[in-house]
């Protein structure tokens, strides 16, 4: 009996292990060519490379979504879109459209968010530095002061009383929550006293009166808990400023300090598993609130406004950097390098996040550990440290998000030339809304002495 077996002809099957994450898996879906319906590569064609891509129909989601949290829960709240997070015009005027406040902390921010249209009874007026020409503007319009040292509170108080008029002022109020580190350096301090005097001290004002409460008490707070024990602490001065001074306090401003999906370096677990939802802070804060206030409607006060200053969770992942790749080299330790066009000038939270990472075609090959650089001179200008990719093909492009907070305010021009920034309506159309910096761009504040212009002199003999 002959029990030979039959010759079959090999097959080849192309290995796909596409962008695994730090478990090793590789995630559902390993690539992405559109953002909002739109090709990155025509993205990419039209606008070049590296190329910031905002998304309006999240932006303005993710603003939806936190209202509807928090104003399901509570009476009254305000967003003040926080303008040191992304001031970029469409991007703040995008969410004033949705009825944001502007949150500023500078004569900058606050004359961006005047040119924006925002009047100045909608603007939260917040940081240390404040000289007097732009505080005397804000006084005059009507903006939501807070106060961060006695030396502003003395100058507020001064022009006050140069104008002969009564101005409302919140302070800003620093103490230790348990759950985060004291921002110690901004604002009163509860617990040595410091606040409470700075309160008497506006009280006895003939020019001045307190109607306000802030306190910011961290970034990236990832437990919500911390929130409510804020919202306890501050109340609790509220009733005791309010017994003792007279004063009515009108709103509570908790600052921002929300998470976005991003996945901060160190962190084990994925963002989706340690970042709560809008509507997880928005239960424990509104709870919190409405526990620490129930009498005060008994005693005929109103219940305060619940001001909001999110900046991160409500514009990271409205926002994505496509890059491409420049080269691909082998270190001295052995693992693959691979050098795209964008680096850390252009994004800045690289230092501290591990963005995700995807391309925009589907990668073949064994996948194997990659270190992204920039293209900067700087040993620094890593993109991610390592992550676990397959080939890629100079020209590639590769899509980092989320990169919506910060970037496009801490970004540097360093060596290279700052990209285009687009934004993908929500009708499908592409606009743009920052073009990118050229050499004009980058020498129109320069100014050349006279004796200096045009001094090159050629070498006698040219040994290059």
């Amino acid at each position: 009996m002959n029990n030979k077996k039959v010759w079959e002809k090999p097959i080849i099957n192309t290995h796909v292990s596409g962008v695994t994450n730090k478990f090793g898996a590789a995630s559902a879906k390993n690539y992405t060519d559109n953002i909002d319906g739109v090709l990155y590569k025509d993205l990419i064609g039209q606008f070049g490379s590296p190329l910031f891509i905002l998304s309006e129909r999240q932006l303005k989601n993710n603003v939806r979504s936190l209202l509807r949290a928090f104003r399901s829960r509570y009476p009254k709240v305000v967003h003040g879109w926080s303008y040191k997070t992304n001031y970029l015009g469409a991007v703040c005027n995008t969410l004033h459209s949705e009825g944001s406040w502007a949150e500023v902390v500078s004569e900058f921010e606050y004359q961006k968010a005047r040119s924006l249209g925002v009047p100045g009874k909608y603007i939260i007026f917040n940081g240390p530095h404040k000289e007097r020409a732009i505080l005397e503007q804000a006084i005059t319009e009507g903006a939501k002061i807070h106060i961060d040292h006695l030396d502003e509170l003395f100058l507020i108080e001064k022009i006050a009383q140069e104008k002969n008029s009564k101005v409302p002022v919140t302070i800003r109020l620093n103490f230790n929550t348990g759950y985060t580190e004291s921002w110690s350096r901004f604002g009163f301090n509860v617990e040595s006293g410091q606040a409470l005097d700075v309160a008497t001290r506006i009280a006895k004002s003939g020019n001045l009166y307190l109607n306000g409460l802030h306190s910011h008490i961290g970034t990236f707070v990832l437990d919500p808990k911390a929130y409510a024990v804020q919202i306890q602490i501050m109340c609790s001065f509220m009733e005791m400023v309010e017994i003792q001074t007279g004063a009515l306090i009108e709103s509570l401003d908790i600052g921002g300090g929300f998470g976005s999906r991003n996945s901060l370096q160190g962190t084990y677990l994925p963002p989706e598993q340690v970042v709560p939802t809008f509507d997880q802070y928005a239960d424990v804060i509104c709870s919190a609130l409405i526990e620490a206030t129930s009498q005060r409607e008994a005693n005929g006060k109103e219940r305060p406004t619940l001001i909001l200053e999110s900046g991160r969770s409500v514009v990271d992942d409205a926002e994505v950097l496509a890059s491409s790749v420049v080269a691909n080299k082998r270190l001295p330790d052995g693992r693959k390098a691979v050098i795209l066009d964008a680096g850390v000038n252009h994004m800045f939270t690289s230092f501290w996040y591990n963005h995700n990472v995807i391309p925009v075609r589907q990668l073949t090959g064994i996948a194997e550990d990659v270190v992204l650089y920039g293209p900067l001179c700087m040993n620094i200008d890593v993109m991610r440290a390592s992550i676990t990719m397959p080939s890629l093909d100079v020209g590639d492009i590769l899509v980092f998000s989320p990169v919506g907070a910060y970037n496009n305010t801490q970004w540097m021009q360093f060596i290279e030339y700052r990209p285009n920034v687009i934004m993908v309506r929500e009708s499908g159309d592409v606009d743009l809304v920052r073009a990118a910096e050229d050499l004009s761009v980058m020498v129109a504040q320069e100014r050349m002495p006279q004796d200096l212009q045009n001094t090159f002199v050629a070498p006698d003999h040219d040994d290059c």
